[in-house]
């Protein structure tokens, strides 16, 4: 389907609007930033809740429908990071993914660019992966052009990667504590944290509260369910009725019948 622009339906007031060069500011129908360090996460899903179905080839592009508008979303929230966080099982599932702005949505390569000019960001963003070793794959052309890999210490002491890599033992134990894992990151001057799962990455960063917002699409599909693993936006994870972790919707935009959703999530505080 063709895309000129979203159409903003409903938006909070008092929104951080960043410096967006024209041609994003169009298209997105609007500005879009963040006010100070963030950590963000990006999903499409169907109308019946499915994310990711792993067992089949182009997975997230049959999820978003094709959907140009929604690959834009995807580039401007890349253009806008400091660093692109994706845990072991999207790495394998993605494996000639580059997580570049320009690489998702072509046609606004020279804007994203500029957009990074102006936030002083260097050309493209850094790229971390999150593992606990289980399908972490080494041969992938990301860890050749620069990767941090997040991970346990046990598994740090096995993994080589190649030069332009860095592997970061955050904590000791079986899976990586996502608020170390965070706090890594900021340490390495990453402010806005771009998170794009999968699922059990999301299910981590949610259940600890260290996701400051989402930004959903939602897509004119219905996925369904049998025998074969479809997996929905937090899977690895039970939240509630113990844990209550909310979204207040701050915006809403619509390609046709696509829905862009924009939450703060809020997680209670000791």
């Amino acid at each position: 389907m063709t895309f000129t622009r979203l159409e903003l339906l409903d938006e909070q007031a008092g929104l951080p609007q960043g410096d967006l060069p024209e041609e994003l500011n169009a298209l997105y129908r609007g500005g879009l930033g963040f006010d100070g360090p963030t950590v963000y996460a990006n999903f499409v899903e169907t109308i019946d809740g499915v994310v990711a179905m792993p067992d089949v080839p182009r997975s997230n592009a049959l999820v978003a429908d094709d959907s140009d508008a929604d690959r834009f979303v995807m580039g401007l929230l890349r253009a806008l990071a400091d660093v692109i966080v994706v845990g072991s099982g999207t790495m394998r599932a993605s494996p000639q993914g580059t997580w570049r702005p320009d690489k998702v949505y072509p046609p606004a390569a020279e804007a994203f660019a500029e957009l990074r000019r102006r936030l002083g960001k260097p050309e493209r963003p850094a790229v971390a992966i999150v593992t606990a070793g289980g399908s972490f794959e080494p041969a992938h052309p990301i860890l050749e052009s620069g990767a941090t890999v997040l991970t346990t210490a046990p598994v740090a002491a096995t993994l080589a990667v190649p030069a332009a890599s860095e592997v970061v033992a955050v904590n000791d134990g079986d899976q990586v504590d996502p608020p170390l894992a965070i706090a890594a990151l900021r340490a390495r001057g990453h402010d806005s944290i771009l998170s794009e799962g999968g699922p059990t990455l999301f299910s981590s960063f949610a259940a600890t509260g260290v996701v400051d917002e989402l930004f959903l699409t939602v897509s004119p599909l219905l996925a369904g369910r049998t025998g074969a693993p479809r997996l929905s936006l937090v899977d690895g994870a039970e939240l509630l009725p113990d844990l209550r972790v909310a979204g207040r919707l701050l915006s809403v935009r619509r390609h046709e019948s696509h829905l862009f959703l924009r939450y703060r999530l809020t997680f209670p505080r000791a």
